[in-house]
């Protein structure tokens, strides 16, 4: 589902975006030097595959690692996908845990 959608990072509205359904799925963000701060995660309500959520997850966090950007996660349910793929702790800033 997933793999033909195409990531957006929309700056303007400082979020990442992804067609489903014909709805956007979404995960808004905070860029302050270094550091992106994930703050919330909206899914629509008629989506509620969680491999989707995996999938757009990994998705974001591939395209924060290619800008070489360390990730504050603020959202529980991003810190949670965070804490259960040890491969982006290596995301987090020095200090910081999840």
């Amino acid at each position: 589902m997933v793999e033909a959608a195409e990531l957006v990072d929309n700056d303007f509205l400082r979020q990442y975006e992804i067609k489903v359904d014909d709805q956007l799925a979404k995960i808004e963000y905070s860029l302050q030097e270094r550091k992106i701060f994930l703050t919330k995660l909206i899914i629509p309500e008629n989506v509620n595959d969680e491999g989707f959520k995996k999938e757009f997850l990994s998705m974001v966090f591939e395209e924060i690692g290619e800008r070489n950007l360390s990730v504050v996660p603020t959202s529980p349910e991003i810190a949670k996908f965070v804490r259960s793929n040890r491969k982006y702790k290596r995301m987090l800033p020095v200090g910081v845990r999840i």
